[in-house]
């Protein structure tokens, strides 16, 4: 029997662009001949939702709760339910403005008589100010995002408390150590978005017929309806086989044990799923199969359930497959013009999240760095280091763009090695290709200010970091790897080369003193003030079970609240700290300040003024970041650095200076880039050879010249090539694109 696979998403992850997991399994299928139908049922969800006939529908459900005396209902929802015909009006004219359909409905939006407006709108007189240099298609975007929120809010209160639009039902997945309360909700009548959901399920199985349904969960928020989708599957289609992968399973459901889960799903894999899925197939489609000499079935990093028992089985003799041969993801089946673009809130980077279409790829398995102490790196995803090569990234993206028509890359590394960024930049210079990208990194010295306009040149246009707590003693202790004078510099360069910084920041690390979250927040403040951070985000720290904090508590200075394990999810970790500190009454004051100081304003307040309690005075030197940024340029160049030239060919005239009854031959070259024109002067015999030079490490050229190359050409001809590098013509080529990496 050939196996057949379902691959979904559950709901929800994001409005904008899909979830890039099983468009992941799917390509790697493809390499396997193996058919496979893939559904983002978020999205799905979303539409039928929001649209005239689901919004006629939803006010009809939520009479009732109208209907009866003495039901408490806010005055918002009372309101939205007394403009219910303006909202069924309308939706079906705003999701297509955010599916990018209909732009010239911005102008009705922007004149701000054509939407239904609740509570959410009163947030806009704050937020003028921050939006007063936005376009009308942006300001349109952001007030359709909150008209949804609006609906979604109504939602919430009078139909199903646990809808959100980049989450379902997440508090019941949230570090639920036990089974006990996911499993009650499952046993009560499916909610009203339940039933959307397995309407729309319904009739995908019924038309796909799969005999293998793989359910990706990659967060807490899609865990409830991953098991409501599981099982109405299990009833309605026992012969059909579940198995649950993802991100929360990897990290959660590792010490899994508990029998019930298994009445919902009948295998649940870790890690990369190639493997895993391809051993399940086998194992479908060969049931009697004998293995190595000995009946039985081979498993790869799988759970399943044996007499009764929660087994965990890994007795596959098949390694995990190189990045090379895991396939390009493939997108098809997914209706990739129907995802909704929403401007949720002024965060520059939270906006690229929910904006916008990304192709979502990786350059590396797994983190380069993997010393991160409050990081999961004892896990495969992490531990497993193995970068792609440039060439065969640049062929995905490639395909991809023919694919879905989208030239946008999110590359969605845990820290995407310099080396790479700098191999994959210059490929695609080389292959002329126009595409926007950006991933996530870790601050290191490598990025250098020339590596950073390359990344700009070939389509770079963000970067975001953990820059972690703010103080060098805790970037020690977190083993970051990187100073706060090492995160100017580095950011300095990427914001110079027109790329934005977002910074990820963290508060309420294990013996992180009061002292050291003030001394934080002034670098931050800095860092803004300095221009050389555009964009971030607070995190209060949380202990990991598969973290080196988590491991080894002891070392940190602080203590596990209790030892038990649970029987299902098992990763966030309760603790106390040895310094006694309620981290949690910072968290308003750090993330109000951040706001401020990202829209360029505040800089002036005392720390003080953001907090409702007594804080210590900052012991950070007001101009630490200042004088960080002051330090002069090292002169030095590795023999072994690339020598790239990013700009076109010269045009030539040729003149003689007299001097003293000296004459000699001089040449003018002039340069064209894509803004202005320019032109430097050398000596004729020079100017010669710099034409040629240019001609060879131009970056459209196969071969890359190295520094001692170069070096060693000029040599062959001319004398002291370091005071010809340093002179005025080269300086003046160095700003227009003669990049040295």
């Amino acid at each position: 029997m050939k196996t057949k696979l379902f691959v979904i998403t559950p709901p929800f992850t994001q409005l904008n662009t899909p979830y890039p997991a099983t468009a992941y399994i799917k390509g790697f299928l493809n390499t396997k001949n193996v058919a496979a139908v893939q559904a983002d049922l978020g999205i799905d969800v979303i539409l039928e939702l929001f649209s005239k006939k689901g919004l006629i529908d939803l006010f009809q459900v939520s009479c009732s709760k109208f209907e009866v005396v003495g039901n408490e209902i806010s005055d918002n929802s009372k309101r939205i339910f007394a403009l219910q015909d303006e909202y069924i009006k309308t939706i079906d004219a705003v999701i297509p403005f955010l599916q990018g359909k209909n732009p010239t409905l911005a102008l009705q939006i922007c004149q701000e008589d054509f939407l239904p407006e609740a509570s959410r709108f009163a947030q806009l007189e704050e937020l003028d100010w921050a939006f007063g240099t936005m376009g009308t298609q942006d300001k349109a975007k952001h007030l359709a995002t909150l008209y949804l929120e609006d609906i979604s809010d109504f939602i919430v209160e009078c139909v199903d408390e646990n809808f959100g639009f980049s989450r379902y039902a997440e508090r019941l997945g949230r570090s639920a150590n036990s089974f006990d309360e996911l499993y009650e909700a499952l046993q009560q009548k499916p909610t009203y978005i339940d039933a959307i959901l397995i309407s729309l399920l319904k009739a995908k199985i019924e038309a796909v017929q799969p005999t293998l349904f793989l359910i990706s969960v990659p967060f807490p928020g899609n865990l409830y309806s991953a098991f409501r989708c599981a099982q109405w599957v299990k009833q309605n289609h026992p012969e059909i086989k579940i198995s649950m992968g993802g991100g929360f399973p990897n990290t959660e459901l590792r010490s899994l044990s508990d029998a019930r889960v298994f009445e919902f799903f009948d295998f649940i894999t870790l890690d990369d799923g190639e493997v895993p899925i391809e051993e399940l197939i086998f194992n479908l489609e060969n049931p009697n199969a004998v293995t190595s000499g000995e009946v039985g079935k081979r498993y790869k990093r799988t759970f399943l359930l044996e007499n009764g028992e929660v087994v965990y089985k890994n007795n596959s003799l098949k390694h995990d497959y190189k990045q090379a041969y895991v396939g390009t993801p493939d997108y098809s089946d997914l209706p990739l013009d129907k995802y909704i673009s929403v401007i949720e809130i002024v965060n520059p980077m939270h906006r690229m999240w929910s904006d916008g279409r990304w192709n979502k790829l990786t350059m590396a398995h797994g983190c380069y760095w993997g010393k991160c102490t409050f990081c999961d790196i004892s896990l495969d995803y992490i531990k497993v280091y193995e970068p792609v090569a440039a060439n065969l990234l640049c062929d995905r993206m490639e395909d991809l763009m023919q694919q879905t028509g989208q030239n946008g890359f999110h590359f969605v590394d845990e820290a995407a090695p310099p080396a790479l960024m700098r191999a994959l930049a210059l490929e695609i210079l080389r292959r002329k290709l126009a595409v926007t990208w950006w991933t996530n990194i870790r601050f290191e010295k490598s990025f250098s200010a020339d590596l950073c306009l390359l990344l700009k040149a070939s389509g770079c246009i963000a970067v975001s970091g953990g820059l972690e707590v703010a103080s060098d003693r805790l970037l020690k202790l977190i083993d970051k790897g990187v100073t706060v004078e090492q995160v100017a510099k580095v950011t300095r360069n990427f914001t110079e080369a027109g790329i934005m910084v977002h910074a990820y920041l963290m508060y309420g690390y294990p013996t992180q003193t009061i002292q050291e979250t003030v001394d934080s927040l002034e670098m931050v403040r800095q860092l803004f003030e300095a221009g050389i951070l555009q964009s971030g985000f607070w995190h209060q720290f949380a202990m990991t079970a598969h973290s080196p904090v988590g491991l080894y508590p002891e070392k940190f200075g602080v203590t596990k609240a209790t030892e038990t394990i649970g029987t299902f999810a098992n990763n966030d970790i309760d603790y106390t700290d040895a310094t006694g500190i309620n981290h949690d009454k910072f968290s308003f004051g750090l993330k109000k300040s951040l706001f401020n100081f990202m829209h360029g304003i505040c800089f002036d307040y005392e720390l003080q003024d953001w907090f409702d309690f007594k804080i210590p005075k900052t012991k950070i030197d007001p101009d630490f970041i200042f004088n960080a940024l002051q330090e002069g340029n090292d002169f030095t160049t590795k023999p072994n650095a690339k020598v790239v030239w990013l700009g076109g060919k010269p045009s030539l005239e040729h003149f003689t200076k007299s001097k003293k009854g000296q004459t000699w031959e001089m040449m003018m070259l002039t340069f064209h880039d894509k803004k202005e024109s320019f032109n430097i002067q050398t000596n004729k015999n020079e100017g010669e050879w710099l034409v040629e030079i240019l001609k060879k490490i131009t970056v459209s050229n196969n071969k890359h010249y190295i520094f001692q190359e170069v070096k060693a050409d000029f040599e062959t001809q001319f004398e002291d090539f370091e005071l010809f590098w340093y002179s005025k013509p080269v300086n003046t080529l160095r700003e227009f694109g003669l990049l040295v990496l």
